[in-house]
């Protein structure tokens, strides 16, 4: 109903009146000196405040007076007669969100009567339960009443006064940001403008692409474009105290590529590889494209910044003075010569983006030196943007926080970033990279050992890189990827940035790992993930003597650099110290215990399944005698345990070390898959849900579709239905096209245990429907249904789906057996057209309610109908229908 049609009904000079009552007068004035503060919208309502003169209940009568009388007069009524309370309880809710609105009456109009109404209804309470005419008529009523009030808002002796203070405003911002553009535009007679346009596309094609340092393999590219594969990640920080209480307020999380949006000042903390680097080449690129059309989104805030490339590491590498402005661009390695003077009066103009990049890759005695010299720059330059990167160990918290710099952290990579990281990889690797795809994450989610690597961009590289390296298999046994990552971040990386050496020290890779791996030794034995910070020193401190290479620095400064340069450890406070993955203190500890040969210590923590990794790693770590040791002692502990469940739990752990072992005798690996087919594939329901129970390991034991029965196929999906996680997705996907009906309902049947879009993404959309049931059991399961168009024939809907969602998934599917759960309160039908498929009907009714069955004569193709509980209307079908009550 329009608000025409709407006024038809409802004269403007008999209803004005009462909408007039929702409003206080105000006098004569532009309204800018109020009592308090401005004015707003709630102090214009006759219902709020000093000058109230209704009540919420007398608000409440004058909606149920318009809704009444918008429903008198000739024509068809807008609504059923028996929602007219609600209609008129929701439209007084509508009113009364008007006292909420933080506007006041120049907004609301320029708003409109439309875009008001949308925000009333917003701030109200949604109606519930209203039909879909009720719903209609009381959004257009709502506009109605909004354009009357809008109306007399015009009318108030203030509008026009406001209105004219608001536009001069207005007119004096814009007059003042046409004065900074002209301030901030080079003058074209000293040729600054040529020579900018000159050095942004030599920055963007400098910076265009990306590079990831320590990944050489040979088939992977040493670099691709950065619009391709560059991922926006969070960052996280403290926003500062609260302006009331003074208290820090909770972590704030931002786009870090919006950060200086936001913040004119920002010093950004990272672990290695996590993308800092890659952050400043992204806001580089973005603020040298030329026009917005060609900007990445969200990033117009740079548009007119000239960038500043600044990497310490190459400012200092031979311990010169960090660089006056006039000697950025030579000192950056720019061959472009800028007028004279330019940088300064870019700077000056408050034009610039300068990118201070890795305080953490300079030696520790010249970060104070750094410091001092960003303060020279910054008490000389105002209006500019700062970004200065470094790890979270490198500099103490507030460095730079008396200078004005908000800090703020780079948050690890989310599942689905690592998602959109592996596909962007591959498509920017080239076509002949696109079939290992999909392949890598399926391993990332079934394989825990990679997905706990998998958090930042340049684990996640390294990753893609030695998957496509290995022609779509990642190293068996963890051993290579594992070693691999260890090369990159202890050594290599560094290397071929020609770090130098920022801690004063120079340690190749295998000292600083038998180092390094004491503390993981520790950690492991006593059952933590962190220890004091002094402990870790002193552990270091002693195992310094054992170890040639680092024996001739001091035991501290070892320490120091391991802590600050290894990119394994952090300092989560500033008195512990952990490991920045805990898969890489597994990895380590396994090997200090082979080294030690503590295999009673692994036998010991056999059944707790935080130590399932380490043992794991321990079997590739180990040789082939000590590999046949460890494996039957863990078969031997499954022999002596008495508990059903850890009897299997300990077969099936070595049954997954297996895979890890680079060598072993022919009899010990017959022996333990002799185990393992006693129980994997599960051989009865009941077996394939004690198998679940084991956990996620399962799935590496359990077979593909083409290797069993449809009885052993229907129970290992019932194993891996059961288990809960994402790893389960991949396998239970294999299973999608399988001839067997029962193996498929069990797909369909545990869709609730998983989480709601993926598994429709992974399993229900791919799903051979073939005399399937689709059981759908609530309002998420439907709307994914809706949302993948997918059409089944054979539907099956819980009580627990809303009306509204049954029908328009009715509609759209229009199946040919359909099922319908009982539903709270009174059993309704819902509606179907008269021509649609259904031939087959089930009703399930609530004790105590009643099913109408008289609406059914309208469907030409039903044939049976079964009700579960009480029916009337059973008369009243044709013949053709046959009705069994059960």
């Amino acid at each position: 109903m329009e608000p025409a049609l709407i006024g038809t009904r409802l004269a403007s000079a008999a209803i004005g009146p009462l909408l007039k009552k929702l409003l206080v007068d105000e006098g004569p004035g532009a309204g800018l000196v109020p009592k308090g503060a401005q004015v707003r919208l709630s102090g214009l309502v006759s219902f709020r405040g000093e000058k109230r003169a209704l009540t919420e209940k007398e608000v409440r009568g004058l909606a149920a007076t318009l809704v009444e009388r918008s429903r008198q007069g000739t024509g068809e009524p807008p609504f059923p007669a028996d929602e007219t309370e609600a209609v008129a309880d929701a439209l007084a809710g509508n009113l009364l969100a008007l006292g909420d609105l933080d506007m006041d009456d120049v907004q609301a109009v320029r708003l409109g009567h439309r875009n008001l109404a949308r925000r009333l209804r917003a701030a109200a309470p949604a109606p519930d339960g209203l039909s879909t005419d009720s719903v209609l008529y009381l959004e257009t009523l709502t506009e109605w009443a909004c354009l009357h009030i809008l109306e007399f808002f015009t009318r108030r002796s203030t509008f026009i006064a406001r209105s004219l203070v608001e536009q001069t405003r207005a007119q004096a911002a814009l007059l003042a940001k046409m004065d900074e553009v002209i301030r901030r535009t080079p003058r074209a007679e000293t040729g600054d403008a040529e020579f900018e346009g000159r050095y942004l596309a030599h920055l963007a094609k400098k910076h265009g692409r990306l590079t990831i340092h320590g990944v050489d393999l040979h088939h992977s590219p040493d670099e691709w474009p950065l619009d391709m594969a560059y991922l926006s990640l969070e960052a996280t920080g403290a926003e500062g105290p609260h302006e009331a209480s003074g208290r820090p307020r909770e972590q704030a999380s931002v786009r870090a590529d919006l950060a200086l949006a936001r913040h004119e000042r920002v010093l950004l903390r990272g672990l290695a590889g996590s993308g800092k680097t890659t952050l400043i080449q992204w806001l580089t690129v973005s603020a040298a494209t030329a026009e917005d059309r060609d900007r990445p989104e969200g990033m117009a805030y740079l548009r007119g910044r000239i960038p500043f490339v600044l990497p310490l590491r190459a400012l200092t590498r031979h311990g010169e003075r960090l660089p006056s402005p006039d000697r950025f661009l030579p000192a950056a390695g720019c061959p472009l010569t800028p007028p004279d003077g330019w940088t300064d009066r870019v700077l000056a103009a408050g034009r610039g983006l300068v990118l201070v990049d890795g305080i953490d890759e300079i030696p520790e005695t010249e970060r104070g030196r750094a410091r001092d010299w960003l303060r020279d720059l910054l008490g000389a330059y105002e209006g500019n943007r700062w970004l200065v990167t470094s790890r979270p160990t490198a500099v103490r918290d507030d460095w730079l926080a008396p200078d004005g710099f908000t800090e703020l952290t780079l948050a690890p990579m989310t599942r689905t970033e690592v998602t959109t990281f592996v596909r962007r990889w591959h498509r920017a690797a080239g076509p002949d990279a696109a079939g290992y795809e999909q392949p890598l994450l399926d391993s990332l989610r079934t394989a825990e050992h990679v997905a706990r690597l998998a958090t930042n961009p340049l684990m996640c590289g390294l990753i893609c890189a030695l998957h496509r390296d290995r022609r779509g298999f990642l190293p068996r046994g963890r051993k290579a990827l594992y070693e691999a990552a260890l090369s990159v971040l202890l050594s290599r990386r560094d290397r071929e940035r020609d770090m130098g050496a920022p801690t004063g020290l120079v340690l190749d890779e295998a000292p600083q790992i038998q180092l390094i791996q004491r503390l993981a030794y520790w950690l492991t034995l006593n059952g933590r993930t962190q220890l004091d910070r002094d402990r870790a020193a002193s552990i270091v401190t002693e195992a310094v003597p054992a170890v040639p290479d680092a024996s001739a620095y001091p035991p501290d400064q070892v320490f120091t650099h391991l802590l600050h340069r290894s990119g394994l450890l952090r300092e989560p406070t500033a008195d512990t110290v952990e490991f920045v993955h805990r898969t890489f203190q597994d990895h380590l500890a396994a090997k200090a215990l082979v080294d030690h040969w503590d295999i009673g210590v692994l036998v010991r923590h056999a059944a707790d399944d935080q130590w399932e990794d380490v043992i794991r790693m321990a079997v590739g770590h180990a040789r082939p005698r000590e590999c046949a040791e460890i494996l039957g002692e863990l078969l031997k502990a499954a022999d002596a345990a008495e508990d059903r469940l850890v009897r299997l739990r300990l077969t099936l752990l070595a049954a997954t070390a297996l895979d890890h072992a680079t060598e072993l005798s022919p009899e010990v690996r017959e022996e333990v898959l002799r185990r393992t087919a006693e129980v994997v594939p599960p051989r009865t329901v009941e077996e394939a849900r004690r198998l679940a129970e084991v956990g996620p390991l399962v799935l590496e034991l359990l077979a593909g579709p083409t290797e069993l029965t449809d009885k052993e196929a229907h129970d290992s999906v019932v194993t891996a239905t059961h288990i809960t996680t994402d790893a389960a997705l991949p396998y239970l996907a294999r299973f999608v096209r399988h001839p067997s009906l029962n193996v498929r309902s069990q797909l369909i049947w545990s869709w609730s245990r998983f989480d709601t879009r993926s598994y429709a993404e992974e399993i229900v959309a791919r799903l051979d429907p073939s005399d399937l049931i689709f059981t759908v059991r609530d309002d998420a399961q439907a709307e994914e249904l809706i949302r993948l168009g997918l059409t089944p024939s054979y539907l099956s809907l819980e009580g627990t789906v809303s009306a509204d969602r049954t029908a328009a998934l009715l509609s759209l599917c229009d199946p040919v057996l359909l099922g319908l759960g009982p539903a709270e309160g009174r059993y309704e039908l819902p509606p179907m057209p008269p021509s649609a498929r259904l031939a087959d009907l089930e009703l399930h009714v609530r004790d105590g309610s009643t099913v109408d069955l008289a609406p059914l004569a309208t469907l030409p193709r039903l044939r049976t109908v079964t009700v579960y509980g009480a029916a009337t209307g059973a008369e009243r079908l044709p013949p053709h229908i046959k009705v069994i009550l059960c």
